[in-house]
């Protein structure tokens, strides 16, 4: 019998928010020999003799005893503890002995050197800072104490990682009682300015995995995947999603193919994903040997963060022999809307997915900020459980938030008749030519159906002329002819696209930059790139 736990009432019969310990505690009780964690890459491990793992028990054992640990160097329910941790085991337990202290912890990627990291530390006031040591050739112990040295109060760096101190839990006073409290800070990308420091409860971060869990239909036989950082916020999201539905989930410290492949075929993998680009490079590993399966459990590829092309909705399907499910989330609210296994197939091609059966409203808006029109594209709007309670900054929360509660995201979109999202841009991804809005989205989604483009990013450049010209930015298959831009319009023409939405500029590049996270495409870097390169004519 499938022992599944209740995200509204993870320890029974509760009438308060649960906490994520109190879910932790629930699933270590029903299930405490079942394995939680799985790690696949250890930097000690050499094959599957090197892979270590943790039991749902286990876990909330050790995290406790760390608990106890943490709370003899003076972390105390609210203090502030940022941490910059590789996806480890210990990632894990560090951040499950924080929930049980109820301190607010901050977590941000590896990949953030001194200005974002010291960004966060500024705007948090944090008193802790854990940090790996040297990990891929940075040290990061170095940077932390450089730091906190320009601090007027020095954060207590801990360095003590690999091993993770322990100690009595007994004189630990109680875990906290009440989920709504905030105790996470989440970061945004930042790619044009300083990150935006988003305010997490444990309310929002559960509900957000309830909601996943939902549409992905999971169950205890599955085994999911984590190749992207721990410290985004899809890492709670997901872990959230394993503790409700009692399943492992294997680690990936280094996400790489095809040399992680092994670890997925190892552990029977049967839920992989992250983002787009995690599934072109899956799809790419498949067509070196398209006879045998790469993954032959894997039975859904899921995720979001980033637009998809349409197109390759039929080409996950059809070549890696699985479903894609994919969805909409963000920093502010991991889990907006998800494709279901049980979707029509021209949906899960061509939309976002559907939002929860409850707990999630989504508004489209008007620029005057009114309801849109069924069917009409508008700025996509939100309010529900599994959002944010705003940000660090109390200027950005009155910037992102009306007067009904409502996120506006950002993102424009429109609902179907039958509930499903289509995105079909960012309100600041509009090109204005001569006057004219044009949608960079609609371009590159054009752009995805052209054999000799493996990815490509359309954007607005500065232009004397036309306000802003359009150009493209592409990424070639290995072994493709090289592009020209006539071979790009005429593409474009013959798919239909209104001439004065074709590319102008066509820049040509080895790789497009990416976020370290879910690798979505970076477009600030390109615009900085290519905007005093002159147009072709």
């Amino acid at each position: 019998m499938q022992r599944v736990i209740t995200a509204g009432e993870p320890a029974g019969g509760l009438d308060r928010s649960p906490t994520l310990w109190e879910l932790l505690s629930r699933r270590a009780a029903l299930t405490p020999d079942a394995p939680a964690f799985v790690q696949a890459d250890s930097p000690a491990a050499d094959g599957p003799a090197g892979d270590r793992r943790i039991t749902f028990g286990a876990l909330r054992t050790r995290a406790e005893a760390v608990a106890a640990w943490l709370h003899m160097l003076g972390v105390r329910p609210g203090s502030r503890f940022v941490w910059q941790l590789p996806t480890r085991i210990e990632t894990v337990v560090l951040s499950f002995a924080l929930a049980r202290l109820g301190a607010v912890q901050s977590p941000f990627v590896p990949a953030y050197r001194d200005r974002e990291a010291g960004h966060a530390l500024r705007a948090t006031n944090a008193a802790f800072l854990a940090v790996p040591g040297v990990l891929r050739g940075f040290d990061h112990t170095a940077m932390a104490r450089r730091l906190a040295r320009a601090l007027p109060v020095p954060p207590l760096v801990v360095t003590a990682y690999d091993a993770l101190p322990e100690a009595d839990p007994a004189p630990l006073p109680p875990p906290p009682a009440d989920g709504t409290e905030v105790r996470w800070i989440h970061w945004t990308s930042g790619t044009t300015a300083d990150p935006k420091g988003v305010l997490h409860s444990d309310r929002s971060l559960i509900a957000a995995g309830a909601h996943l869990a939902e549409a992905l239909g999971t169950t205890a036989a599955d085994v999911g995947s984590m190749a992207f950082p721990y410290a985004h916020v899809a890492g709670p999201d997901y872990t959230v999603m394993a503790l409700l539905r009692g399943f492992p989930v294997v680690l990936f410290e280094h996400f790489a193919l095809p040399g992680s492949l092994g670890a997925y075929r190892r552990h029977g993998v049967t839920v992989a994903g992250g983002s787009t680009a995690f599934y072109a490079m899956f799809l790419a590993e498949q067509r070196k040997d398209p006879g045998r399966r790469i993954i032959p459990t894997l039975r859904m590829l899921a995720g979001g963060g980033a637009p998809r092309p349409p197109q390759l909705y039929g080409e996950v399907v059809r070549e890696l022999g699985c479903r894609l499910l994919h969805g909409y989330g963000m920093t502010e609210a991991p889990t907006i809307t998800m494709g279901r296994p049980e979707d029509p197939q021209e949906r899960l091609a061509g939309t976002e997915g559907r939002p929860p059966r409850s707990g999630m409203e989504i508004r489209i808006t008007a620029p005057d900020n009114t309801p849109a029109p069924a069917g009409t594209d508008g700025e996509v709007c939100l309010r529900g459980d599994a959002v944010c309670h705003g940000y660090l900054d109390p200027t950005h929360t009155a910037e992102a938030f009306d007067a009904d509660g409502f996120l506006h995201t950002g993102d424009r979109g429109h609902l179907t008749d039958d509930g499903f999202l289509v995105l079909t841009g960012r309100l600041k991804d509009v090109i204005i030519r001569k006057g004219e809005n044009i949608s960079a989205q609609e371009v590159e989604q054009l752009l995805h159906r052209h054999p000799g483009i493996e990815d490509c990013a359309v954007i607005g450049l500065p232009d004397a002329e036309r306000g802003e010209r359009v150009c493209a930015v592409v990424q070639q298959p290995a072994g493709a002819r090289p592009l020209a831009l006539q071979d790009v319009t005429a593409h474009l023409r013959a798919a239909g696209l209104a001439v004065h939405k074709l590319p102008e500029q066509l820049e040509i590049v080895d790789e497009l930059p990416r976020s370290e996270t879910l690798r979505k495409v970076l477009k600030q870097p390109l615009r900085e790139r290519f905007s005093a390169q002159p147009p072709a004519r």
